[in-house]
């Protein structure tokens, strides 16, 4: 299938003249998960770092609209601006809701670059669950993985050249905010790098940073 890339910066005066204090109408999906009155659209986008999971910002911010040209679909989940990778946007309801519910158990793997070398001891806190301030965190499968063939980021990541780093494989059933960083950061080993490779089914492979495609509707249950 075609993938497609359809960044276009801002240049509208608007947005040039618009307070930092007024916000443009924020395209949030209505709370109430339901199903879409047309097709059920699933479309799988790579974020670039320093691109926010939303279609609206502040003026000079990079958002969805930037790259994303398809109406009425909304994330499944959340990336932070500095993190990179999977983005699964939807116009189903309660495919969103599945896809992001800790009860749902749907995978989110990450591939996570960390200052320093991780003990095996501190890996296994990780896998176990570590108390960050929002509470524990469940259980987390945590592998060490060989540097992975990607896409340089832009901007380059900033390594200190005494301290080497390592690269791991998170997965996760849960999504609280920043809650790799955070758990990383519990152990020691703060997070340099942080990319989303796979949630459910689907992985980035095939998107080059700023691409999307549209893909196949999961079965229902």
């Amino acid at each position: 299938m075609k993938t497609r890339s359809a960044f276009k910066p801002k240049t509208s005066q608007n947005n040039i003249t618009r307070s930092k204090t007024e916000r443009r109408p924020s395209r949030q999906r209505n709370t109430k998960s339901q199903r879409p009155k047309g097709p059920t659209k699933v479309i799988l986008f790579n974020k670039p770092y320093n691109v926010l999971t939303q279609f609206t910002g502040e003026p000079g911010d990079q958002t969805l609209a930037d790259f994303i040209p398809v109406k009425d679909v909304y994330p499944a989940g959340r990336l932070d601006k500095d993190s990179e990778g999977l983005l699964v946007l939807t116009n189903d309801g309660i495919l969103q809701a599945r896809l992001t519910q800790p009860s749902s158990k749907q995978a989110k793997i990450y591939w996570v670059q960390v200052e320093g070398e991780p003990s095996e001891s501190a890996l296994e806190q990780l896998r176990r669950g570590v108390e960050l301030k929002d509470g524990m965190t469940l259980p987390a499968g945590v592998e060490r993985i060989e540097n992975p063939d990607i896409w340089p980021r832009v901007p380059p990541v900033r390594e200190r050249k005494s301290i080497p780093t390592t690269w791991l494989a998170i997965t996760l059933n849960e999504g609280r905010n920043r809650q790799v960083r955070r758990m990383t950061a519990h152990i020691g080993h703060p997070t340099l790098r942080l990319i989303r490779h796979k949630m459910a089914d689907w992985t980035f492979e095939g998107l080059a940073p700023g691409e999307w495609r549209e893909v196949p509707p999961p079965a229902r249950r």
